[in-house]
C-alpha cells in the first residue's frame, strides 16, 4: 500500500511537471495582438486613407495614380493586404486612379467585434465602400480570395462595373486531403478549447510555408515580407476572422457554370501556369462559364502573378481596357474648293470686300 502511494505521488508529480512544461512552451509561443496605432505607424503610407462604413467597418485604403483618370479598385487575397498591389500601382499609376483596400480581418482595416466573414459579406463591404467614396463606375480587380469577392460583386452590382478582372481567382470547390496536417489543425480549431489554445500561437512558420507555396519566385519572400504578413495578422480581431474564413470554407456559395453565366461585365482572367493554390483547371472553368471572357495564362508563374509578372500582367490589363473603349467617330473631312471666276469678280466688286 505504501509503494502504491509513492507511485501515485510520483505519477502526479510527473503530470504536474509535464503540465508546467507544456504551459511554458505555450506561453513562449503565444503572441499578443499588436495595437492598430502601432501597425498604422509602421505600415500606413502617404496614400493611406480611412473611411467609416455604415456596417461599422473602418476601411483602410490607398488612393494613388491620376486622380481624374478611370478608376480601378484592387482587392487582395486571403491573409494579404493592399501591399500586394504595389507593383501594379507602379506600372499603372500614370494612366489610372488606383484604389487598393484592405478587407476586414486584413491589413489595417478594423471590423466590429464578432464580425462574420463570407464572400457575400465582403462584397457588401465593397458596395458600402463604393457608395461612401462615390465610385459610380470602376474596373474591379480581385486576386485569389479577392477574385471570389470580385465575381460575387459582379453578380450583385453589375451596373457599377466597367470591367471585371480575375487574378489567380478562387471560388470553385476544392478537394481536400483528409488526415493532413492542415486538416488536423482545422478539426482542433473547430472546438472552442482548440481555438482558444491555438489562436494566439506564433504563426511565422506557417505563414512562411504558405508564402513559399504562393510564390514561384521565392526570392520575393524577404524577412520583411514575412514579418508584414505575420504582424498584420496580429491586429486586434484579425485572427478570429481568418480562422472563421478557414473554418467556413466548405460552406461557401461556390462557383457554378449556371451562376457565372449571369456575368455580363467584360471579364479578363489572368492565371499562373504553376499556381499551386488555385489549379489551372479552375481558371479554365471561369473562362468557359463567363460569357465572352478573355483568358491569359503565364508560363513559369505562381499564384502571386500580380507581383511576379507585374509588367506583363498590368500591360495585358491596359490592352484589355483600351479595347473596351468605344472607337472615336471619324472626323469629317472639309474640302475647300476655289470659287468660279465670275463669283470671285462679284465678291471683289462688293463694298464688303477688303483686299
Amino acid at each position: 500500500m505504501k509503494v502504491l502511494g509513492i507511485l501515485i505521488k510520483a505519477t502526479l508529480a510527473i503530470v504536474a511537471l509535464l503540465t508546467v512544461a507544456v504551459l511554458a512552451v505555450w506561453l513562449s509561443l503565444r503572441k499578443a495582438d499588436i495595437p492598430y496605432a502601432e501597425l498604422e505607424k509602421k505600415y500606413a503610407t502617404p496614400a493611406s486613407h480611412y473611411v467609416e462604413l455604415p456596417s461599422g467597418v473602418r476601411v483602410h485604403f490607398r488612393d494613388e495614380g491620376k486622380p481624374d483618370a478611370p478608376v480601378i479598385v484592387l482587392v487582395h487575397g486571403f491573409s494579404a493586404s493592399s501591399h500586394t498591389w504595389e507593383p501594379w500601382v507602379k506600372q499603372l499609376g500614370g494612366d489610372y486612379r488606383l484604389i487598393s483596400l484592405d478587407l476586414p480581418g486584413h491589413g489595417l482595416t478594423r471590423a466590429p467585434a464578432n464580425w462574420k466573414p463570407s464572400m457575400q459579406a465582403y462584397a457588401a463591404v465593397l458596395e458600402e465602400f463604393a457608395a461612401a467614396e462615390q465610385l459610380s463606375k470602376f474596373t474591379l480587380v480581385g486576386q485569389s480570395m479577392g477574385g471570389n469577392v470580385a465575381w460575387e460583386y459582379a453578380l450583385a452590382r453589375p451596373e457599377r462595373l466597367d470591367a471585371l478582372v480575375l487574378v489567380s481567382a478562387s471560388g470553385w470547390p476544392v478537394t481536400r486531403r483528409e488526415g493532413g496536417d492542415s486538416d488536423k489543425v482545422m478539426k482542433l480549431m473547430a472546438h472552442p478549447w482548440g481555438r482558444a489554445a491555438l489562436r494566439d500561437l506564433d504563426a511565422s512558420r506557417l505563414m512562411r510555408e504558405g508564402l513559399e507555396k504562393a510564390y514561384q519566385n521565392n526570392d520575393l519572400i524577404t524577412e520583411a515580407t514575412v514579418d508584414r504578413y505575420v504582424e498584420l495578422n496580429r491586429a486586434p480581431g484579425h485572427r478570429d476572422i481568418v480562422i472563421d474564413l478557414a473554418l467556413g470554407f466548405d460552406k461557401r456559395d461556390f462557383a457554378t457554370p449556371e451562376r457565372l453565366a449571369a456575368i455580363k461585365t467584360p471579364t479578363l482572367i489572368l492565371h499562373g501556369q504553376n499556381d499551386r493554390l488555385v489549379p489551372v483547371d479552375d481558371v479554365q472553368k471561369f473562362a468557359q462559364a463567363i460569357p465572352g471572357s478573355k483568358l491569359v495564362i503565364y508560363a513559369n508563374t505562381g499564384h502571386m502573378l500580380n507581383e511576379e509578372r507585374a509588367a506583363e500582367s498590368s500591360a495585358d490589363l491596359k490592352a484589355f481596357l483600351a479595347a473596351l473603349k468605344p472607337a472615336a467617330p471619324p472626323k469629317k473631312r472639309v474640302v475647300l474648293k476655289a470659287a468660279p471666276p465670275e463669283r470671285v469678280k462679284e465678291l471683289k466688286e462688293s463694298p464688303l470686300f477688303f483686299q
